[in-house]
C-alpha cells in the first residue's frame, strides 16, 4: 500500500501540470470552435496531428531508453549527455531539412497559400523532440515539482498568446496604428502555431541552466546500445499513435465527399473539424493516462526486481480498470454540462466521444500491460503488438470510413484497442504471471455496464432531473465499489487527516 500510495502521490504531481494545462487547454476549445469555422478547426487537428507522429520519430524511444539505462550504468550523467547530444544533432538536422523542403510539403498538404504553418510545425517538433531527455531526467531524478513548474510554464505561456492572438489583437488592431501592423485577418488559425512556437522556445531555455551544470561527455558504444533497445520502441509507438490518431488522417484521404458538394477540401477539413473538436471532449481520459505514465516509468523501473513486483503490478492494474471506470461514467452522466466546451455548431459528432473514451482507456491499460516486456528488454514484442494494431487501423478505417464518416474512426480506436490489449495481456502472462483480481475486476465492469445504460435511459428527461438520476447512478457506483474493495475505513482515515491539517 506504501508503494501504492508513493505512485499515486507523483501521478497527482506530475498530473498536476496536465490537468491544469490541459483544462486552461480545454478551454481553448470553445475559443477556436466560436471563433473558427470548422474548415479552419480541421487545419489545426490535421497538423497537431502531424505533430504526434513525427514526434515518435524525432525521439526514437530515448525517453525509455535513458530511464533504462539510468538504471543500469554507473554513470546516469554519461547517459543523459550522450542522449542529449544524439538529439540534438537529429533535431537540429530535422529543422534544417524542414525548412528547405517546407514549400514542397505545403503543396502536397494542400496548403500552398500558408507555406509558413508547415515551418512553424517543423520547429516546434524539432524544440519539442530536444526537451524530451531534460523533462525524462527531472523525472527520473523525481524532481516532479520543477517537471510540473517548467510544464506549467510553457502551458501558460502558449495560451496565453493564443488569447491575446485570437481575442485581443484583432480588437487592438481596430484602435492602434502599431497593432494593425502586425495583425493579419488571413493569417487566422496560423496564431495557434505561432503561439506553440513561442512556448516551445521558452521552454527550452528554461532547460538552459541545467545544461551548464553537466559537464557534456558522449560515449558511441553507450549510444548504440541504448539504440538497440529504444528504436524497436519507435515502431511500436508509431503503430500506437496510428491507432489512436490515424482517424484524422483518414478522414482527408478516405472519406468520401457527398454528390453536390462544390468544395470537396473544406468539406473534409470540416468533418475533420468537427470530429477533432469532440475528441477533445474525450481528452479527459487521456489526460488520466498521460498522468499515470508520467508516474509509471520511473516507478516501474525503480521497483523491477522487488520481491512483491508482481502483486503490486497487479494492485494497480486493477485500479487503473477502475479510474477509466470512473472517468468514463462521469464524462457520460454529465455530457449536457460538458458538451458546452465545444460550439453547438460542432454537436453533431458528440455520439463519437463515448467510443474515443473507451479506445483511450484501452490505451492506458495497453500502455501499462507494456511493462512485461520493457522491463525485460523484449522491446521487439511491443513491435508485433502495436504493428498488429496499426494494420487493424488502417485496413478497418479504409473499409469503413467511405460508408460511415468518422464515425467509423471512433469504431476503429475502440476495437483495435481492445485487440491489442487482449495479446498484450495474453503474452504478458508468460513473462510476467501476476494474481489479477478477476473477481472484483469483472464486478466493476458489469457495474460500469449497467450504469452507462441507466444513464443512457434518462437521456430525453429534463436537464436538472437527469442531472440528478445520473449523479445518484455515479454515487451509487462509488459505493458500491468502496463497499467490495472494503475502502471505507482507509478513506475515513484519509478524510480524518485533512480535518486535523
Amino acid at each position: 500500500m506504501g508503494k501504492l500510495k508513493q505512485l499515486a502521490g507523483q501521478t497527482f504531481i506530475y498530473g498536476l501540470s496536465s490537468i491544469v494545462g490541459r483544462i486552461l487547454n480545454y478551454f481553448l476549445v470553445p475559443l477556436y470552435t466560436h471563433c473558427f469555422p470548422s474548415e479552419e478547426y480541421g487545419v489545426v487537428v490535421e497538423m497537431y496531428t502531424y505533430i504526434t507522429f513525427l514526434l515518435i520519430i524525432l525521439t526514437y524511444g530515448m525517453e525509455t531508453g535513458f530511464f533504462n539505462f539510468s538504471k543500469s550504468e554507473n554513470n546516469p550523467e554519461l547517459v543523459f549527455t550522450t542522449s542529449i547530444t544524439s538529439l540534438f544533432t537529429t533535431s537540429s538536422l530535422f529543422i534544417l531539412l524542414g525548412l528547405w523542403f517546407a514549400p514542397n510539403v505545403a503543396h502536397y498538404l494542400g496548403y500552398d497559400n500558408h507555406v509558413d504553418f508547415v515551418s512553424y510545425v517543423v520547429i516546434i517538433l524539432g524544440l519539442d523532440a530536444l526537451t524530451s531527455i531534460p523533462f525524462a531526467r527531472l523525472r527520473q531524478q523525481n524532481k516532479a515539482i520543477k517537471f510540473a513548474l517548467f510544464k506549467l510554464i510553457g502551458i501558460f505561456v502558449n495560451i496565453s498568446l493564443n488569447l491575446f492572438f485570437i481575442l485581443w489583437l484583432p480588437n487592438l488592431a481596430q484602435n492602434y496604428e502599431f497593432f494593425s501592423s502586425i495583425y493579419s485577418k488571413d493569417f487566422g488559425v496560423g496564431y495557434v502555431f505561432v503561439a506553440n512556437l513561442v512556448s516551445s522556445v521558452l521552454t527550452l531555455l528554461l532547460f538552459v541552466p541545467d545544461f551548464l551544470k553537466v559537464k557534456f561527455q558522449f560515449d558511441g558504444k553507450l549510444l548504440r546500445r541504448m539504440l538497440v533497445y529504444s528504436l524497436p520502441l519507435v515502431v511500436s509507438g508509431l503503430a500506437g499513435m496510428i491507432n489512436d490518431f490515424f482517424d484524422r488522417v483518414a478522414i482527408k484521404f478516405f472519406y468520401t465527399v457527398p454528390d453536390g458538394v462544390e468544395d470537396a477540401n473544406k468539406f473534409i477539413l470540416s468533418e475533420m473539424g468537427i470530429y477533432g473538436a469532440n475528441a477533445k471532449i474525450a481528452v479527459l481520459m487521456t489526460l488520466f493516462v498521460q498522468c499515470f505514465r508520467y508516474a509509471a516509468d520511473p516507478f516501474f523501473f525503480s521497483q523491477k526486481g522487488s520481491k512483491d513486483f508482481n502483486q503490486l503490478f497487479a494492485n494497480v492494474n486493477k485500479y487503473l480498470i477502475l479510474f477509466g471506470l470512473f472517468i468514463f461514467l462521469g464524462i457520460m452522466g454529465y455530457m449536457d454540462i460538458v458538451k458546452h466546451f465545444i460550439a453547438a455548431s460542432y454537436w453533431d459528432g458528440l455520439k463519437v466521444v463515448p467510443l474515443l473514451l473507451i479506445g483511450h482507456w484501452l490505451v492506458g491499460l495497453v500502455y501499462l500491460q507494456s511493462f512485461w516486456y520493457k522491463l525485460g528488454g523484449k522491446t521487439v514484442y511491443g513491435i508485433y503488438i502495436f504493428l498488429i494494431g496499426s494494420v487493424l487501423t488502417i485496413v478497418l478505417d479504409y473499409l469503413l470510413v467511405p460508408r460511415m464518416g468518422y464515425i467509423a474512426c471512433a469504431l476503429t480506436n475502440a476495437f483495435s484497442s481492445f485487440v491489442m490489449l487482449v495479446i498484450t495481456f495474453v503474452w504478458g502472462r508468460k513473462h510476467l504471471p501476476c494474481d489479477y483480481d478477476f473477481r472484483n475486476i469483472i464486478i466493476f465492469f458489469v457495474l460500469a455496464c449497467v450504469s452507462y445504460f441507466l444513464i443512457t435511459l434518462v437521456d430525453d428527461f429534463d436537464f436538472w432531473i437527469t442531472l440528478s438520476i445520473n449523479t445518484l447512478i455515479i454515487i451509487a457506483f462509488a459505493a458500491i465499489v468502496i463497499k467490495v474493495e472494503n475502502l471505507w475505513q482507509p478513506l475515513k482515515n484519509f478524510a480524518n487527516k485533512l480535518l486535523k491539517r
